[in-house]
């Protein structure tokens, strides 16, 4: 019987010291959270201060200055007579360039990439249906079809843009329609004895 009391007793102080309260160190919260706030803010107006001018692209420049810019001296300085894309040259790891260009050059309005596309790299040029001149570039003289852009280099946000530019260019009508050739087929229409 004693052996089972001291059995028992000892079952029992071992349940009480895992049952019993122990003292867990606890984190204090600071109240004082409104000088973390000024804290943030005084690096955020850091970072906006130390913004390259000409990497900030948050200005929304009209259409129509883009317009004057193709016409002015400073465009025939910088490209010639050249389209915009032909000087341009891609940077990419390795030999062999991927398949699809970046994503997009201008993140938050400010342009991340150390060799942005050649639309995204001058800020006056603006694609729309309005400026005729600039989508006129990146369409092919021979077939009427829009440039890909593993030709042109353009990223992937400012080929969409082409495109829809480019559509509604041709709705409003400032860019030429090229209507595809029909093929008919001629023995419909004619008896098999004048096919010999």
């Amino acid at each position: 019987m004693s052996l089972l009391i001291r059995v028992l007793g000892l079952t029992r102080t071992s349940l009480q010291s895992t049952l019993t309260k122990r003292k867990v160190p606890r984190r204090l919260i600071s109240s004082s959270h409104t000088c973390y706030q000024e804290e943030n803010n005084d690096t955020e107006n850091n970072k906006e201060n130390t913004i390259d001018p000409s990497k900030d692209r948050r200005q929304i420049i009209p259409v129509e200055t883009s317009i004057e810019y193709m016409l002015s001296s400073a465009y025939k300085q910088t490209y010639g007579d050249d389209p915009v894309w032909t000087k341009y040259r891609r940077n990419h790891k390795g030999q062999f360039p991927p398949r699809k260009t970046r994503k997009t050059c201008i993140r938050a309005g400010i342009i991340s990439c150390g060799s942005p596309c050649p639309i995204c790299r001058d800020e006056y040029l603006i694609l729309d249906h309005r400026n005729v001149k600039l989508l006129e570039q990146f369409i092919s003289k021979y077939t009427g079809e829009i440039l890909h852009y593993s030709k042109t280099g353009i990223c992937q946000k400012k080929y969409k843009e082409l495109l829809i530019a480019v559509i509604k260019a041709k709705d409003y009508g400032t860019l030429t329609l090229d209507v595809p050739l029909r093929e008919y087929d001629y023995s419909e229409w004619y008896s098999e004895q004048k096919q010999i």
